[in-house]
């Protein structure tokens, strides 16, 4: 089975979702990357992906660094080169036999590069509905997770309740004696 691998254009997911661009507009651009980075965390660990985020460093300048913060693979170009070129080089050099890349990004002149590379794409907004998808889906599991051990108005405590299955044990032995 392929390994799964989406490589997410940061900035272009910070000017089409909705949070998002609310904290651009607000000049907190350092938060939006951050709330994005968490959000795609969260679906990453449950869905069990491989991220890797680039950056422009045109809205960071002086900064090229790749790191890894919430398990996510985070890159913030060179300052000559475009989160574009960047997706497109890497999307070729990953999609393996191995590896199937995705792409997040809504810039159609990078997706057809993606798609000739044999990688597929998914849209701003098909990824955001992905992302919602999947914090619904660990809140119901969240949900299910506390109610697994929820015994509901029980007088008996745990040694009580053991107590009581001794005493059913017994009878029924009795019974069939």
């Amino acid at each position: 089975m392929k390994k799964n691998l989406l490589i997410v254009d940061g900035y272009n997911m910070i000017g089409a979702w909705p949070e998002l661009v609310a904290l651009k507009n607000q000049d907190r651009m350092e938060e939006a990357r951050e709330q994005l980075l968490q959000r795609l965390s969260n679906m990453a660990k449950y869905e069990g992906l491989e991220i890797i985020v680039v950056f422009d460093a045109q809205f960071v300048p002086g900064v090229t660094q790749s790191y890894k913060k919430y398990q996510l693979e985070v890159v913030f170009t060179e300052e000559g080169e475009t989160a574009d070129s960047y997706i497109e080089r890497i999307a070729g050099e990953m999609n393996t036999l191995l590896t199937q890349v995705t792409v997040a990004t809504s810039d159609l002149a990078e997706q057809w590069v993606i798609f000739s590379q044999g990688a597929l794409r998914t849209s701003a907004r098909e990824l955001y509905k992905t992302v919602q998808k999947a914090e619904k889906d660990i809140q119901q599991h969240q949900k299910e997770l506390h109610f697994t051990h929820y015994r509901r108005n029980s007088p008996w405590n745990d040694q009580q309740l053991s107590s009581l299955s001794e005493k059913l044990e017994e009878l029924s032995k009795k019974k069939k004696d």
